[in-house]
């Protein structure tokens, strides 16, 4: 399945591809490869089919575009995981919200063991 979803990314339309320099990935902070990791970690578990993710990815940057909305591509790649997220039953928007809050409450906080 790895391979199908490598596939899948790599040929991935102009409007939901990965940033790429030298034809490598790029991550501009730790978050970003976190969320890409997550997001295919969760496609191979079969939570949502690749596609599905894409076309969310698509949809936000769309509507992001519409809106003038400043935010990166990361930061909308987050926005379609959570959404995902939410619609496929992982976790209710409360809870999501309510973590998230406490995340950025304490920025000294060990994030990686969340």
């Amino acid at each position: 399945m790895t391979r199908r979803i490598d596939r899948r990314i790599a040929d991935a339309k102009t409007t939901v591809a990965l940033p790429r320099r030298n034809g490598e990935l790029v991550f501009e902070a730790p978050w970003e490869a976190r969320a890409f990791g997550l997001a295919v970690a969760l496609c191979e578990k079969g939570v949502y089919e690749w596609r599905e993710f894409s076309a969310a990815l698509a949809s936000r940057i769309a509507a992001a575009e519409k809106e003038n909305d400043p935010s990166g591509y990361y930061a909308r790649w987050v926005a379609s995981l959570e959404e995902l997220a939410v619609e496929k039953g992982l976790v209710a928007r409360g809870q999501l919200r309510a973590r998230t809050l406490k995340l950025a409450s304490d920025p000294h906080e060990d994030h990686d063991r969340v």
